[in-house]
């Protein structure tokens, strides 16, 4: 039996140990951590890479809905929110996540969270949840949710540091050296720049066309990396390659890609 990699993300220990002790009725479910803040979060989906996560949303500091913009779009489990909002607010996300549980967890709708999880895991459909949380991000607070529409124009991206996008009848001009990364689910794409993230709805074509191909490479089918800000390389399995950032945030150079690698030394 294939086991189910799963993070629990909860403030409250009691809560982390009794979805521990009802997830443990299933036996292709592997708890391989805990967290009980999204920083301790962060850094654990980066280190285990869990298949699945249990989100809470309301914790302190980093909350869970901020988590996931911190987060590369490809290293987003499949997410289930665990959170006490009344029904009003769980309807404004429900249809994001794979799943969500209220508190306190009631064992049938956790069953059908973990069958929902297998199914997706099974049918190898992750890209739509990506996708969907992408949207649903875009409607947090904090986030600058834009328009690829006259990204640039005709711009030559070597004549300026600015990305210039369109945010309603506003441009928005980025400078392109606070751009950490940019990843992309479906046609929703994200610029990490800083703290903040933009998504903008286009394809990364558009995007790519945009920006320095010196200082800027694509690394993997849905993500552009700013090779100034790589810290790090180390080889992974198939000529594949982990880039660290400055930020602390961790990249997959595909094998598709490896051509980069020589952008990297």
């Amino acid at each position: 039996m294939k086991k189910i990699r799963t993070l629990i993300v909860d403030d409250e220990a009691l809560a982390r140990r009794g979805l521990e002790l009802r997830l443990g009725r299933h036996e292709d479910i592997e708890i391989v951590g805990e967290a009980g803040n999204g920083r301790e979060a962060f850094h654990a989906i980066s280190a285990l890479r869990p298949q699945l996560m249990f989100l809470d949303v309301q914790m302190p500091g980093i909350d869970g809905f901020e988590l996931l913009r911190m987060l590369p779009a490809a290293q987003i489990p499949l997410t289930v929110f665990v959170t006490a909002y009344d029904h009003y607010a769980i309807a404004a996300f429900a249809a994001s996540a794979l799943d969500y549980l209220l508190k306190p967890v009631d064992d049938a709708r956790l069953d059908e969270s973990v069958e929902r999880a297998r199914s997706r895991l099974a049918a190898r459909k992750t890209e739509d949840h990506y996708e969907r949380l992408l949207k649903f991000i875009a409607t947090l607070p904090g986030t600058h949710r834009s328009k690829v529409d006259g990204l640039l124009g005709d711009e030559d991206p070597r004549a300026g540091s600015k990305l210039t996008i369109k945010d309603g009848h506003r441009l928005l001009r980025i400078d392109a050296d606070s751009v950490r990364w940019i990843d992309a689910a479906g046609d929703y794409m994200c610029i990490h720049a800083n703290d903040e993230t933009h998504v903008l709805r286009g394809t990364m074509q558009q995007l790519e066309r945009r920006l320095d191909p010196h200082k800027f490479a694509r690394i993997h089918r849905s993500a552009i990396v700013n090779l100034g800000r790589v810290k790090e390389m180390r080889p992974h399995l198939n000529g594949e390659y982990f880039l660290l950032l400055d930020s602390g945030h961790e990249l997959k150079l595909s094998r598709s890609y490896r051509d980069k690698i020589k952008l990297l030394t």
